[in-house]
């Protein structure tokens, strides 16, 4: 018997009968095999299609969450596929943030959080339900991949009480981050976790300053502060619930408005004066989307729009120009988003009118300013602008983009200008990062380089699509570059096998919302002719 499968026999032996939800004790999941590892190879039993795709879930004993609602979900769905290969994939990528990211996930206590809490520095509140998410092979949490890696299980939560918690604790984890260091989009491990802080051996100068046991990286980003939003926007829809509307909750909202309304102001005053950003970065690096030009301020940006700048993209890359358009789209509907939610709870009207004038008043921003015209294309929405006239025209694969305005709910995918976009950004000649090679292509982006597309790229095309060949060349574009049965971060567009990252949650999350989108909407593409659709609820 080969030594992993012995190691997993003895770790199946010696496993406590936990319950849906319950976590892997400790001793055991330090047994376990590395995962990044372990998603590096193939394993047994394979799909039997053409592909023979390999089973990448780790053994029941080693997963970092356990719910039978997912896993009734993932029979429901492979048992109705025609496509074996797919299926294989759907298999392993719609559980993996359960199986593999849920770190730290406690019903804890004021007594618990006293006693375990070693680093005093750390003034947050850790007590009750708290969640923390890694993104995969990095140990640390992105507020926008964590609100995405549990997307899939919003819908589930109002049935399965281990997700509802599940999701509250996480929803109660970013506040606490959000709250202390709202400039960041990374964190560390609570200190009460026990968790050790990882690494970064980034050298950085960033104010305002925050603490390396706290925050893994410090870059501000509007769409990291925008999924805070959005995941308790998500919770409520979906289960009627107003738990996480605590008073820790509403400081944390407060503290995002706080931050917009800074990252609102222009780079001079009204008498032409240059005036500090609240918030500047600077790396030591050799790569100019790593850092902030202007000593870590960025290239200036005019009064008057209306928007929220953004030092970075989503894909953790500098914005050339900092009025990014993508998540001031994304903000504008979460904030009237949250509006809706404070009405619907009641005894907060005065901040949900507030709210939704803000959200309101940046929609109208974004098309104002985000609309421009090409002589190609027409009216499209540019990427980036500063108000002064400059606009960068492109797309990133990243989401919140251009490419996925109607997945954020900015728009309907029938919008002109978004049709004009979406032609313009899907073509080499209009989106200088959409990337094509003989063995692949897609958006790609600058985080990676001009050889590699991103699979969620093709992943939010085929969403954002009602072209049923479109949404199939997607899907099955993807699923033949997925040779580990995993979704990876970005596949070279001459060689499907040179691909980075093998473990990337956020990703393999996209591709069970895509699976899912087409099983509910348009059944046959997927499970056969005369097929009835399937939903999640």
């Amino acid at each position: 018997m080969p030594i992993s499968t012995f190691l997993v026999a003895g770790l199946l032996a010696l496993k406590v009968n936990a319950l849906p939800g319950q976590d892997t004790p400790s001793i055991l999941r330090r047994a376990c095999p590395d995962y990044t590892t372990y998603a590096s190879t193939q394993h047994g039993p394979y799909s039997g299609g053409p592909l023979n795709l390999p089973y990448q879930r780790p053994a029941q004993a080693c997963r970092t969450f356990l719910s039978d609602s997912v896993e009734q979900v993932i029979e429901d769905v492979t048992s109705r596929l025609v496509d074996k290969d797919l299926a294989q994939l759907f298999r392993n990528a719609y559980p993996n943030t359960l199986d593999t990211t849920i770190r730290w996930h406690v019903n804890g206590s004021s007594s618990t959080v006293t006693r375990r809490n070693l680093d005093k520095r750390d003034t947050s509140d850790w007590s009750g339900l708290q969640t923390f998410i890694v993104t995969g092979d990095i140990n640390a949490e992105w507020l926008r991949d964590s609100t995405n890696q549990v997307m899939n299980y919003q819908k589930l939560a109002s049935q399965d009480k281990g997700l509802h918690d599940l999701i509250l604790g996480a929803i109660r984890t970013q506040a606490e981050f959000v709250i202390r260091s709202p400039f960041c989009n990374a964190y560390q491990a609570p200190s009460v976790s026990g968790i050790q802080p990882e690494n970064n051996t980034q050298v950085d100068t960033v104010h305002p300053a925050y603490e390396k046991s706290f925050v893994y990286e410090c870059k501000y980003e509007l769409d990291s502060l925008a999924h805070f939003l959005k995941m308790g926007r998500e919770f409520h829809e979906n289960t009627g619930s107003t738990e996480f509307l605590t008073d820790r909750w509403f400081k944390a909202l407060q503290t995002v408005l706080s931050v917009i309304d800074a990252e609102s102001k222009p780079t001079f005053d009204s008498n032409n004066q240059f005036v500090q950003n609240q918030y500047t970065f600077q790396r030591l690096t050799t790569l100019g989307t790593e850092t902030l030009t202007l000593s870590g301020v960025g290239n200036p940006l005019n009064s008057g729009t209306g928007l929220i700048r953004s030092a970075f993209r989503p894909s953790d890359d500098a914005t050339i120009l900092g009025y990014f358009i993508p998540p001031n789209a994304m903000m504008s509907v979460e904030l009237q988003g949250i509006a809706k939610v404070l009405q619907e709870a009641g005894g907060h009207d005065s901040l949900a009118s507030e709210l939704q004038d803000r959200g309101e008043k940046l929609a109208a921003a974004v098309r104002e300013h985000g609309i421009v015209t090409n002589g190609k294309y027409g009216e499209v929405y540019a990427f980036e602008v500063d108000g002064y006239g400059s606009r960068t025209i492109m797309d990133d694969a990243n989401v919140p983009s251009l490419l996925s305005l109607p997945y954020l709910g900015f728009l309907n995918q029938t919008d002109e200008v978004y049709q004009n976009t979406r032609k313009m950004i899907t073509d080499k000649l209009g989106n200088p990062y959409y990337l094509e090679g003989p063995a692949f292509h897609g958006i790609g982006g600058p985080h990676i380089g001009l050889t590699n597309a991103w699979p969620m790229s093709l992943l939010i095309q085929a969403q954002t699509s009602d072209n049923e060949t479109e949404i199939m060349e997607c899907i099955n574009l993807v699923r033949d570059s997925s040779l580990l049965g995993l979704i990876h971060e970005s596949i070279n567009v001459t060689n499907i096998k040179d691909y980075t990252r093998p473990w990337f949650s956020w990703a393999n999350s996209v591709f069970g919302q895509t699976i899912l989108k087409v099983a509910a909407e348009r059944p046959h593409l997927i499970f056969g002719e005369g097929a009835e659709p399937y939903t999640v609820a």
